[in-house]
């Protein structure tokens, strides 16, 4: 019995050829299949063709609006599986048909004698022949995507030996070489207008504004930059190399020249005059904080400090570590002092004879 919940006949659809090229492609393909078999087919070169209209494709996926229709036979076209025609002076209809060669239709004595078979499947899986080549309407789909038609006869011969190595199979070689071919097409392209905008570093060379701001960004003086553009110029016009990213070897060369930089000054042991402008180090204040030292006291002995070594003229290797020895030798007397006061206050004390 007959469900009522499935009134018509259902689709049938392979497994594998649906995970091979896409569900909506095997739905698609089955149901011209059997349109195929409900329409008088026309026979041309090894091919059934059929004409439908827009009205018969609406009709046999309802669950799909016209677009949705064209653009899944537009896939299964590119995949090598579909061959689609307009209809001369029809608007509405197309002809189409399964990208299979078939036999002749039989002759009448023919079919008398032999049951009618049943529509054949779309080619299955097979390995690519050695002589394979690319039909006409492969060839204009690469050129549609402008993959000129010599680069499309040098890439031939490398895909068909590739997949003949590793005995690889396909439903469609049409549809993988289409992929191949705009992919290699991509990537030579690539490489040629990256060549292209290689050149040699020029005497009158500077970096761009954005690389500027980046390396001031970063908190890099710009002295320093301009300092190194000379250097950096010299030495890559005596390489001789071409490159179209001098903007990021400048960069880097920079970047790795400032931190070298920073490194020796903070690890200086050159002895020097204290500066009339000395301020100690963040490092510096951290150490007093730690040692409970108020910052204020520290900061109302940098005068004096300043004055007393410039008026000496003695020279140093870290004013940093002598100021904190001086800081802390002053707040240890301060201390003292303040704890010597505490005990003679004691010792005066008559309050209590009062």
């Amino acid at each position: 019995m007959v469900s009522s919940l499935i009134p018509e006949r259902p689709l049938l659809i392979s497994p594998t050829l649906a995970a091979t090229i896409g569900l909506d492609e095997a739905v698609l393909l089955h149901v011209i299949g059997e349109l195929l078999l409900q329409h008088p087919p026309l026979f041309r070169a090894e091919r059934h063709w059929v004409e439908l209209s827009q009205q018969h494709l609406r009709g046999a996926l309802p669950f799909w609006d016209l677009p949705k229709i064209y653009a899944v036979q537009q896939s299964l076209r590119e995949k090598g599986l579909l061959l689609l025609e307009a209809v001369p002076n029809a608007e509405h209809l197309q002809r189409i048909a399964i990208n299979q060669a078939v036999a002749p239709p039989a002759t009448h004595s023919d079919a008398a004698r032999q049951p009618p078979s049943p529509q054949a499947a779309p080619s299955s899986s097979r390995r690519i022949p050695a002589d394979w080549r690319p039909d006409r309407d492969l060839l204009v789909q690469c050129q549609q995507r402008n993959v000129p038609l010599d680069f499309i006869e040098q890439e031939i011969a490398p895909f068909v030996r590739y997949y003949q190595e590793r005995q690889k199979l396909s439903y469609s070689w049409h549809h993988a070489f289409l992929k191949w071919v705009v992919a290699a097409w991509e990537k030579q392209r690539a490489v040629v207008q990256g060549r292209q905008q290689e050149a040699p570093m020029s005497a009158q060379w500077r970096p761009s504004e954005e690389a500027l701001d980046i390396l001031e960004l970063a908190g890099i003086s710009l002295s320093f930059v301009e300092d190194a553009i000379p250097e950096f110029v010299l030495y890559w016009r005596g390489h001789g190399s071409v490159s179209n990213v001098w903007d990021s070897k400048f960069l880097a060369h920079v970047k790795r020249q400032w931190e070298r930089y920073t490194h020796a000054l903070e690890h200086d042991t050159t002895l020097r005059p204290i500066p009339p402008q000395f301020q100690p180090s963040a490092a510096c204040w951290e150490i007093l904080a730690l040692a409970q030292i108020d910052a204020a006291f520290a900061e109302a002995l940098l005068p004096e400090f300043i004055l007393y070594w410039r008026d000496r003229n003695e020279i140093h290797a870290s004013w940093n570590t002598k100021f904190l020895q001086h800081v802390k030798f002053r707040w240890a007397q301060q201390l003292q002092s303040a704890q010597q006061g505490t005990v003679l206050d004691k010792m005066l004390d008559r309050s209590w004879a009062e």
